[in-house]
């Protein structure tokens, strides 16, 4: 199970904020799955207010509920930081990545098949078959 930070805009739907915009391809589908594969999912984003709120409804409404919001772990509160609004994860998934966005096959390909970048680049995202050995009818 991996802590995974993920960013709204640009990232899950396109950059229209502070509206939201449409859905970037594969990005609920991929995060529901994540999700019921029991992966901490964090929205970590600068909405505040008003329009983070809409935000997590909109989530919410395509069958996704984030672990925390903004915050490492759900009980924190703005008041706990005394530091900047840094959180720790295993993945930070952000359209500000260098090289940009990856397709969501291939961040779930890294995630849940435990690919390195190289490995997705290189060879794709297809699951790999397990060789049967001479014992396995």
């Amino acid at each position: 199970m991996a802590k995974i930070a993920i960013d709204f805009d640009g990232t899950i739907v396109e950059d229209r904020y502070p509206d939201i915009g449409p859905e970037i391809t594969f990005a609920t589908d991929t995060l529901r799955m994540l999700q019921q594969e029991h992966h901490q999912l964090i929205l970590w984003t600068v909405r505040e207010g008003e329009a983070l709120r809409r935000a997590v409804e909109w989530c919410h409404e395509r069958g996704i509920d984030f672990w925390a919001v903004n915050s490492d772990y759900p009980e924190e509160k703005p008041s706990d930081r005394h530091y900047s609004r840094k959180i720790k994860a295993d993945y930070f998934i952000d359209d500000r990545n260098i090289g940009g966005l990856l397709d969501w096959g291939q961040i779930y390909a890294i995630i849940s098949q435990h690919k390195t970048l190289s490995d997705v680049l290189l060879h794709g995202t297809m699951v790999e078959k397990k060789k049967k050995h001479w014992w396995n009818f």
